[in-house]
C-alpha cells in the first residue's frame, strides 16, 4: 500500500467518523483530518520570535512600533525568507510572555501591548499568494508579567473593560484576557491558519476554549508546545538536545505516527529565541541533519530565527538562508511530498548502519530516497532492505549509477566516494516488497495484553492499532501461519511513543531490549529457543534473523525493555505497532 494512498483512506475515515457523528471533531484532532493536509504536505516552518523586548528592547508600545515602521519592516522579507528555507509556515510569537506580551495587531481589548499598524494582518496578506500560511504563537503564562523590573500587564485597563476587577498578574486573570484574545483575532483574521499555543492555561480548558475554536474556525491548526494534548492537532516538541548524532532529533522524541509532530529548534548556535543583540552562528551541519532526519521520521522541522527590530536577520541567519535555498533545491525531490521511511509508510531500515554511518530514508511510492549524514569509514553502505527488490540506485545529485547487491536481508552500495559535507543521497528505485506473508493472514495471540490492545492488533496491517501488553514480561506472542512453512526473519514496528534513549530517570526508551524466539509443530511443545539476543533502542523498523526454519508456530518471546524503574511510565511497558514473518530475503531485480 502506498504512503499517498494510506494518507488518503486515513483522512476519509477520520471524516465520515466526524461526519456520522461517531467521533466528535475535536476529539479526532489527534488522527488525521482535512483540514491538517497542508500542514502534513509540509517539511518546515520558520519561527518568529518578535515582540517589545526584541534588542535593544522597548517599555513604550508606541514607540516600539515606530521603530519597526522606521526601520523599513515589510512582511514580504520574512516570507521570502521562509522560502529560502523551504518552509510551508510561518509562526509569529510577539504575544509572548517574555516578549513584553506584546500584540503586533489592533485590539479593541486593553491589557497588554497593541500596535496601531496590522503587522500580523499584512504577513497573512504577504503570505497567502506565496502559499504560506501563518499561525499565531498564544502564551498561557502571566509569570513574567514584570520581567525587568517593568509591568508589562494592565489590570486597571482590562478591569475597566470588563466591568469587574480582573488580575492580569495571576494564571486565572491572564487566563480570561488571553481567552477574550482568542475570539478577537479569530474574527479579525479568518485567513490566519491557526494557534500555536504554549502549554495550557486552566481558565481556557474550564472554558471550552479549544472546541470553540474549531466551531468557529474549522480551518484553523492548534499546535501545543510540549505537552501531547489529544484536543490538539500537533504537537511541538522543543529544543530537544543530548542525541548522538547531534542532529537526530527524533531520537528524542515521543509520538507516534500519525500524530502530527513537529520540532522546534533554534538556527543560531547560542543566545534566547529572540534577537539579544548577537550575530550568532549558525551551524550548517547540525540544522541541515536536523531538517534532514526529521523529514525522515514524518516530523515537522519548525525552525527558529531571532527578528532584529526591523524585521530583518543578522547576517549569519541570512547567510545560512542563502546556502539552504540552494543546498536544498538540489536535494528537494527526496525531501518534498514524501513521507519518513521505516515506519508506517513502508520502507528500509534508518538509523544506525554500518562504520559508523548515520542517516535516514525518505519514501514516495516505490522510490526511496538514502540520506547519508554521517559517512561509514569504507567505501561500501549495508542497510536492511526490509524486503524491497531494489531495480536501480543513483546518487541524486550527480546522477551516477551506484554499484549495488543485495543479499542476506540487506542492500549493499559499494565503491562509494565523493561524499557531500551535509547529506549524501541515493535515489533507490524499487520494484516493490517480497518475501513476507501478509500480516492479516497470520493469527497472532499474546500470553497478556492491554484491554483493547490485543497480540493481533500488531498483525492486522493496521497501524492506527497497536498491541500492548499491559506491562506484563516476560510476554509471549504466538504467530500461527496455518500451516508449516519457512521462516527466515521476524520484522517489527514497534510503537513510538518513546524516546529511543534515557535522557533521564523518567523520560526512558519502552523498545524491546532482550528477547528469544522458539518455534513449534502443535503450538504446545515449543523446545529451546531457536535465537536469543537484544535489539538496539533504535526507532523504526527492527529485525530478528533465524537460521531459515520451517515452523507452522512461532513465538516472540520478550523478556526485558529498556525502560528503568524510575520512569514508571514506561517501566515494563511493550507497544508494537505491526510485525510480520518474512519467508524469504529480498534479491536484486537487475
Amino acid at each position: 500500500m502506498s504512503h499517498r494512498f494510506l494518507r488518503r483512506v486515513l483522512v476519509a475515515a477520520a471524516s465520515m467518523l466526524v461526519v456520522s457523528g461517531l467521533v466528535a471533531a475535536p476529539a479526532s484532532a489527534d488522527l488525521q483530518k482535512p483540514s491538517q493536509q497542508w500542514l502534513r504536505d509540509s517539511q518546515a516552518g520558520l519561527f518568529l520570535h518578535w515582540g517589545m523586548r526584541t534588542s535593544p528592547g522597548y517599555t513604550s508600545c508606541s514607540a516600539w512600533e515606530k521603530a519597526i515602521t522606521d526601520g523599513g519592516w515589510s512582511p514580504a522579507y520574512w516570507v521570502t525568507e521562509a522560502k529560502k528555507l523551504h518552509a510551508s509556515y510561518l509562526v509569529l510569537a510577539s504575544f509572548h510572555s517574555r516578549l513584553g506580551y506584546s500584540r503586533a495587531w489592533p485590539s479593541k481589548i486593553p491589557g497588554s501591548c497593541t500596535t496601531k499598524r496590522d503587522f500580523l494582518g499584512e504577513l497573512v496578506a504577504a503570505a497567502k499568494p506565496q502559499g504560506l500560511k501563518v499561525i499565531l504563537y498564544m502564551t498561557n503564562d502571566a509569570q513574567w508579567h514584570d520581567e525587568g523590573g517593568h509591568e508589562w500587564l494592565d489590570s486597571a485597563g482590562y478591569s475597566k473593560y470588563k466591568g469587574k476587577t480582573v488580575n492580569l498578574d495571576s494564571q486565572d486573570g491572564f487566563g480570561q484576557f488571553s481567552y477574550d484574545n482568542f475570539f478577537e483575532v479569530m474574527k479579525n483574521y479568518p485567513d490566519l491558519g491557526g494557534f500555536w499555543i504554549d502549554n495550557d492555561n486552566a481558565y481556557w480548558e474550564s472554558h471550552d476554549l479549544y472546541r470553540q475554536i474549531y466551531q468557529q474556525r474549522p480551518d484553523y491548526l492548534l499546535s501545543n508546545n510540549n505537552e501531547d494534548t489529544p484536543i490538539m492537532d500537533t504537537i511541538s516538541n522543543e529544543q530537544k538536545t543530548g542525541m548522538s548524532p547531534s542532529y537526530d532529533y527524533p531520537q528524542a522524541t515521543y509520538t507516534a505516527m500519525p500524530r502530527l509532530t513537529e520540532a522546534c529548534f533554534k538556527l543560531p548556535d547560542s543566545g534566547s529565541w529572540w534577537y539579544g543583540g548577537s550575530n550568532s552562528s549558525v551551524n550548517k551541519m547540525l540544522n541541515i541533519g536536523r531538517l534532514v532526519t526529521n523529514s525522515g521520521s514524518s516530523i515537522k522541522s519548525l525552525m527558529a530565527e531571532t527578528a532584529m527590530v526591523n524585521g530583518k536577520f543578522p547576517s549569519n541567519q541570512e547567510a545560512f538562508n542563502n546556502f539552504a535555498n540552494t543546498y536544498l533545491d538540489a536535494i528537494w525531490e527526496s525531501l518534498g511530498g514524501t513521507e519518513g521511511a521505516g515506519y508506517m509508510y513502508g520502507g528500509m531500515q534508518p538509523g544506525f548502519w554500518n562504520d559508523g554511518a548515520h542517516g535516514v530514508i525518505t519514501i514516495k511510492g516505490d522510490t526511496q530516497y538514502v540520506h547519508v549524514l554521517t559517512k561509514p569509514s569504507t567505501s561500501t553502505l549495508k542497510i536492511r532492505d526490509n524486503g524491497y527488490r531494489v531495480r536501480r540506485v543513483t546518487n541524486l545529485r550527480t546522477g551516477a549509477a551506484i554499484s549495488f547487491s543485495q543479499g542476506s536481508g540487506s542492500l549493499t552500495l559499494s565503491g562509494l566516494s565523493s561524499w557531500d559535507t551535509y547529506d549524501t543521497v541515493f535515489k533507490v528505485e524499487t520494484a516493490g516488497r517480497t518475501g513476507t506473508y501478509d500480516p492479516k493472514s497470520v493469527t497472532l495471540k499474546a500470553s497478556a495484553s492491554a484491554s483493547g490492545h490485543s497480540g493481533q492488533a500488531a498483525s492486522d496491517g493496521d497501524y492506527l492499532t497497536y498491541f500492548d501488553n499491559g506491562k506484563t514480561l516476560p510476554v509471549n506472542l504466538d504467530y500461527d501461519l496455518g500451516s508449516a512453512k519457512k521462516v527466515q526473519y521476524l520484522g517489527l514496528n514497534q510503537r513510538e511513543d518513546s524516546v529511543s534513549y534515557a535522557r533521564s530517570d523518567t523520560e526512558q526508551s519502552a523498545r524491546i531490549k532482550a528477547y528469544k524466539v522458539f518455534v513449534s509443530g502443535d503450538g504446545q511443545n515449543w523446545g529451546s529457543a531457536v535465537k536469543s539476543g537484544t535489539l538496539p533502542s533504535h526507532r523504526g523498523v527492527q529485525f530478528v534473523d533465524l537460521s531459515a526454519v520451517t515452523a507452522r508456530y512461532v513465538r516472540l518471546q520478550v523478556t526485558s525493555t529498556y525502560a528503568a524503574s524510575s520512569d514508571s511510565t514506561r517501566y515494563k511497558r511493550l507497544r508494537i505497532d505491526e510485525t510480520w514473518l518474512g519467508s524469504d530475503y529480498a534479491t536484486a531485480t537487475g
